[in-house]
Parts: structure tokens; C-alpha cells; sequence
């Protein structure tokens, strides 16, 4: 169920390279589903996939939007992920900053 626009949202999501996140995060601002994106670089990610565990070097993607788009920005952002089956996790935040929290309720609002 999607929140209200008065709760602030983050999603999660590693990327294979930096081209990648940032295209996906520019997709992202540009069709009104997140305001920021932080990009994290240098990650090591150790995980199991098909029952072998492996390591990758990988950028970490931090996307911050509001709860009434989450859905939308969670399944879009997997869209457009270059792995076939790519890790998106989002979720709705208990807390945060008024200007915070206020910044990030006018996303997708109309703009006057």
C-alpha cells in the first residue's frame, strides 16, 4: 500500500558500475519519483546467488522520495537495472528533519 506524501522514503539498490546508477537515478528525478540519489562507490558486496556465494565490487544507490511514490520509484528503478533479477528495497521512514520531510513531500506534486 502506498503512503501519504508526507512520509518520507528510501530505497536501496546496488549497482554493477556508476554509468548505471547514475542513469537510473537521473530517470528517476527526471520522471518526478525521487528528489535526491546518493551514489556510494568502492563497495565490496558478498551475497549467495543460485546457491553458489560469490564477491563483487559494486556502487551502492541511496534514492530518497516519499512514501506516496515508493511503489512506483521501487518498480521503475528495477526496470531499469541492468541485472536480470537486480536487489530494490525500499521503505517508509518512521523519522525525519521537518525541512527534510517537507522537501521531500513536494515530489511529483505539481509545481506552481
Amino acid at each position: 500500500m502506498s503512503g501519504h506524501a508526507e512520509t518520507p522514503a528510501l530505497i536501496w539498490c546496488p549497482f554493477p558500475d556508476e554509468e548505471s546508477a547514475l542513469s537510473a537515478v537521473n530517470t528517476l528525478l527526471d520522471e518526478g519519483l525521487a528528489a535526491c540519489g546518493n551514489l556510494l562507490p568502492g563497495m565490496t558486496s558478498v551475497f549467495v546467488w543460485n546457491g553458489e556465494k560469490d564477491t563483487a565490487r559494486e556502487f551502492g544507490l541511496l534514492v530518497k522520495t516519499n512514501a506516496a511514490l515508493l511503489d512506483a520509484a521501487v518498480g521503475r528503478l528495477a526496470e531499469l537495472h541492468p541485472y536480470e533479477t537486480p536487489a530494490v528495497l525500499g521503505w517508509r521512514c518512521d523519522a525525519g528533519a521537518p525541512d527534510t520531510v517537507a522537501w521531500l513531500a513536494r515530489i511529483g506534486a505539481p509545481q506552481c
